[in-house]
């Protein structure tokens, strides 16, 4: 009997994290005192950002086909509809700040800003809708799985390096322990899924 209840209790732990990694952030930020007698415009982009860096770790999880019950072709189309939710929380994230100060965003999107975040998070930023972009456009392009692979995950890498060293950076909203314990997940499992879908392709190369 022990194998048999040994699956759905695996799942339950890996679901129970993934939910704590990602919600614990928020729920952190929603606390903060910088939150104190801010617009209402300027919150909704503070917790867009936030859930963004949570997207951020489901993805990969997504695309390596890790959690239980999205294998395979239901783990993709999962994946696909995640990742425009992630474009959908940048763009809030980012047009949320616009609205509070252009000219800060205008400096940010032309790399003129001096606090060096800022960087991070507008490199993050257009490798996300780039690599969203290559997405939507693989069929209509015919591009090759190999050509296509190697620029998806190169950009998904941008993202998620840029996105954690942002986080990190800034000194916003998000609990310092909560962010890092985040930030350091996404990483891990960006990592494992590019290494593992490396590894299936050379194999399925060899096998053919």
């Amino acid at each position: 009997m022990a194998p048999i209840r040994a699956v759905p209790v695996r799942a339950a732990i890996l679901w129970g994290g993934l939910a704590a990694a990602v919600v614990v952030p928020i729920a952190v930020a929603a606390t903060s005192p910088l939150l104190a007698w801010r617009d209402p415009v300027y919150i909704a982009a503070c917790f867009a950002g936030v859930a963004a860096m949570g997207l951020v770790l489901v993805q990969p999880l997504l695309a390596g086909g890790y959690l239980p019950g999205l294998p395979g072709r239901r783990g993709r189309r999962a994946h696909r509809w995640v990742g425009a939710a992630l474009v959908g929380a940048m763009i809030v994230h980012v047009g949320g700040l616009w609205l509070t100060s252009p000219p800060d965003v205008i400096d940010v999107l032309l790399f003129a800003s001096p606090t060096p975040f800022s960087v991070w998070g507008v490199v993050a930023m257009w490798a996300l809708f780039a690599a969203a972009l290559l997405a939507a456009l693989r069929r209509p392009l015919r591009l090759r799985p190999k050509i296509w692979r190697l620029g998806h995950t190169a950009l998904v890498v941008t993202v998620v390096v840029g996105g954690a060293v942002h986080a990190m950076l800034v000194e916003g909203t998000m609990g310092m322990v909560s962010k890092a314990a985040l930030c350091a997940l996404a990483l891990a499992a960006t990592a494992k899924a590019a290494f593992d879908l490396r590894a299936w392709t050379l194999l399925a190369r060899r096998s053919s």
